[in-house]
């Protein structure tokens, strides 16, 4: 039996990029899953597919967040689909607008702290419901709140700092349940997000910059994060909550 066989997940932001690798190894560990995508209906239809075609089980769960009343339309979607949670990965999220603190305007703050911050705050809210006894909950931060601050995305880590928060005090709230709560903090990761300054002999220079970050030298591929989401996911990390795990292959040592 796989580690996850008769579970049930939801992956926010689950059709691409790191999302798309939880969703897949999740599904591979036995568990149901459902992908979540706010505009990319095809991306969550390849990763519904991608599973299936191995064996797996998933179903794709539409909802914009960031908005008023987004939540609730998400568990909507979910509830029409699956009778209960069993594990609920926070990873939704945007860098939005690369600016140093002069150039923020209230819109561009308003809207990453909305899509990173403000919706899993209440799609966590909301979720407990539907969350068993003895779930996780796994929340994607950034090696930003630890690491070398990037003058130019000040916003963004700001965001990841209240996720960072958000995931202890959860932990101890939740800890009576059962249930816990983790962070995982990817560094430079190569996905399309990261393709206009990670990919191509155009960018051998950064290639080379983030490979010299890690002592393992290399770049990160979305499957190492899915690796330890999945980890998180199954009851080997039944001891380990409230917990900011460093996923940047020990860039920052």
């Amino acid at each position: 039996m796989s580690a996850l066989s008769g579970k049930t997940a939801l992956v926010t932001g689950g059709s691409r990029g790191i999302g798309r690798a939880i969703s897949e190894r999740l599904a591979r560990e036995g568990a149901r899953v459902g992908v979540h995508y706010g505009r990319d209906e095809t991306a969550a239809k390849e990763t519904m597919a991608s599973i299936e075609a191995v064996g797996g089980q998933a179903f794709t769960v539409p909802a914009r967040l960031g908005g008023p009343g987004d939540a609730e339309a998400l568990w909507t979607a979910f509830d029409a689909q699956a009778d209960g949670l069993d594990i609920l990965v926070n990873n939704v999220g945007t860098v939005g607008r690369r600016e140093r603190i002069a150039q923020v305007t209230e819109a561009d703050f308003d809207h990453v702290f909305a899509v990173n911050t403000k919706a899993p705050f209440f799609l966590t809210q909301l979720g407990l419901s539907r969350l068993r006894d003895g779930g996780r909950i796994i929340n994607t931060s950034t090696s930003q709140t630890r690491g070398t601050a990037k003058t130019e995305l000040i916003a963004y880590a700001m965001t990841k700092g209240a996720i960072d928060v958000f995931t202890r005090t959860l932990a101890k709230e939740l800890g009576p349940r059962g249930i816990t709560v983790n962070a995982v903090a990817p560094g430079a990761v190569d996905t399309d997000m990261n393709a206009g300054w990670l990919r191509g002999e155009a960018n051998a220079e950064a290639q080379a910059a983030v490979r010299a970050m890690s002592p393992l030298g290399r770049i990160a591929d979305a499957t190492d994060i899915g690796d330890i989401v999945a980890f998180l996911a199954s009851n080997d990390s039944r001891w380990v909550t409230g917990q900011w795990i460093d996923a940047t292959g020990g860039a920052l040592l």
